[in-house]
């Protein structure tokens, strides 16, 4: 007999779409005359199956309120047991036209194997049931939907007070009827918010909280557990704290404060889950003078009971606690805005340097993106994250370049979906140069159509002469090319004479290259072709200090 369901869920869901529907929800139903006979109580229906096989164990996914008349039941016993193996949640008897009664037989098995048996009257279709059953579930969506809007709008609205992180985790407690607490690695609560939980429920969520704070490789981002009845879970947030001082940790604990504590049961389970992406930011780059390392927080949870929609709206203020804890990753972002207060203020970036990292050498890398879209800051982020430093100027104007100010002397390594310009590594005083080479270079790259580019520094022949003379030879042979020629020049002699690559690396128009071009010869009064000239006006420009064509 072929199988079928109302409707059919797919065998490889993971899980149901929409709440489960308790058992008492559906019974509560008069219209349907269904009836309990055997079993117990409590089930909790995750889908409805409709099946006529003596054994449909093969088709059943779990949780199913399975529909059936018996028309091959034979041995009520080994049907009921295959049921319970299958996960089965309740078994729906049909009465008429095959039986005109539910066998004894099969309320004795449901009552011996723990499987609630309705019994289903002849003027009531299966399909009245599957219908009642996905309503109670659309009803239960509704609900949990209203209620995660609910929160979400609190949780937003306490984030954007001026105490905001535990505003939100009071606004979390409330909604989830539990505690909220955010700890560090170690187990230090920082803020609290909600009931307090049993000395044994502390202590597993301490637990927990380290588990998600771990930092190594395979660190789950979040997990729940079971003690004593109380239901526990940790998310690990993006945030951190430092560890310097027991001052930076008093700028974060807050008094706390318990509400009257109220009781539910729950089954005792333990389980663990991971998922395969960590949520943390990259770590900032070691500074001058040893740092403590920051820790990393998580965001832990108590309740009596888990209800449809507390995963998500915990998910939610995962989300706002990792932003509202980002500034206190430790010394690494103060140092940079006081960096940039500084600078602003009128001091000399030498004098700003060391809050920044290492003296030197810096590396200055300009990026685009290969499909020609505009990066935003956190695709910039993103990129910059990828070259291992958090020193990044998305750009705000059309076409500008992505900048990444990297602290190590190494060359960056070609990142998909980007083309990328990089300077060679110079010191601080240098930057400026540095910066404009970078954007030739990007330029060149992008011209070539490589996806890195580095312009390296004079060598062979060329640095035996001594710089100081050979910028004072450069200054007086090019001293008739404005800075714009200099660089149109410049760009067209590095990409050997190609008008095409020289227009697509300055991003005009081929004529435009050629009329420059034809320029600079004229004032210079030489022959660009020829090889002897081209050569001496690429050392002249090697030496001097580059600038935008």
């Amino acid at each position: 007999m072929d199988e079928s369901s109302m409707p059919s869920p797919s065998v490889t869901a993971p899980g149901p779409p929409t709440p489960p529907v308790p058992l008492a929800a559906l019974l509560a139903r008069e219209e349907l005359g269904l009836r309990r006979i055997a079993g117990p109580a409590d089930a909790d229906l995750l889908w409805v199956h409709t099946s006529e096989m003596a054994d449909p164990y093969p088709y059943l996914l779990g949780g199913e309120l399975l529909l059936s008349a018996g028309v091959l039941l034979t041995d009520p016993d080994r049907y009921v047991a295959r049921l319970v193996e299958a996960g089965a949640a309740a078994l729906g008897f049909g009465v008429r036209p095959v039986h005109e009664s539910v066998p004894e037989s099969l309320v004795e098995a449901c009552d011996r194997h723990g499987l609630p048996l309705l019994e289903v009257p002849p003027e009531t279709p299966f399909t009245t049931i599957a219908r009642a059953v996905w309503r109670l579930m659309a009803e239960a969506r509704h609900r949990e939907l209203r209620r995660v809007t609910r929160a979400q709008q609190a949780l937003a609205t306490a984030a954007a007070r001026p105490d905001p992180v535990p505003a939100v985790l009071h606004q979390l407690a409330a909604h989830l009827g539990g505690r909220a607490v955010l700890l560090t690695a170690t187990g230090e609560e920082l803020h609290t918010a909600g009931r307090h939980p049993s000395p044994e429920a502390a202590a597993a969520l301490a637990r927990l909280a380290g588990l998600v704070t771990r930092d190594r490789p395979g660190a789950p981002a979040s997990a729940t557990d079971t003690a004593g009845g109380t239901q526990l879970s940790a998310y690990a947030l993006g945030g951190e704290v430092s560890s310097a001082s027991s001052r930076d940790r008093s700028d974060l604990r807050t008094p706390t404060r318990a509400d009257r504590p109220t009781q539910g049961q729950a089954r005792d389970e333990r389980r663990t889950h991971a998922r395969d992406e960590r949520v943390t930011a990259p770590q900032p780059q070691p500074q001058p003078q040893p740092q403590p390392q920051g820790e990393r927080l998580a965001l832990a949870l108590a309740t009596c009971r888990r209800e449809p929609g507390d995963h998500t709206v915990a998910g939610i203020a995962v989300v706002l606690l990792s932003l509202l804890t980002a500034p206190h990753r430790g010394t690494a972002a103060a140092d940079r805005s006081a960096a940039l207060v500084r600078l602003l203020l009128g001091a000399s970036p030498a004098e700003v340097a060391p809050l920044l990292g290492p003296e030197g050498p810096w590396t200055v890398v300009h990026a685009r993106r290969t499909d020609g879209t505009r990066a935003d800051a956190l695709t910039a982020g993103a990129l910059g994250a990828s070259l291992g430093s958090t020193l990044v100027d998305a750009g705000y104007g059309e076409g500008d370049a992505v900048r990444v100010l990297l602290q190590e002397p190494h060359a960056p390594a070609p990142q998909p979906g980007w083309t990328l310009g990089a300077a060679t590594p110079t010191p601080l005083p240098a930057l400026p140069t540095a910066d404009l080479r970078a954007a030739r270079a990007l330029a060149h790259a992008e011209a070539t159509r490589t996806p890195l580019a580095t312009e390296t520094p004079a060598t062979g022949l060329a640095s035996l002469i001594p710089p100081d003379r050979a910028a004072a030879h450069a200054r007086a042979l090019l001293a008739p090319l404005t800075p714009p020629l200099a660089g149109t020049l410049r760009c067209w002699l590095s990409l050997h004479g190609s008008w095409d690559r020289t227009a697509v690396a300055l991003a005009v128009h081929r004529n435009t290259v050629r009329q420059r071009i034809g320029r600079c010869a004229e004032l210079l009064g030489m022959d660009l072709n020829d090889m002897d000239v081209r050569t001496e006006l690429w050392f002249a420009l090697r030496q001097e200090p580059p600038s935008a064509p």
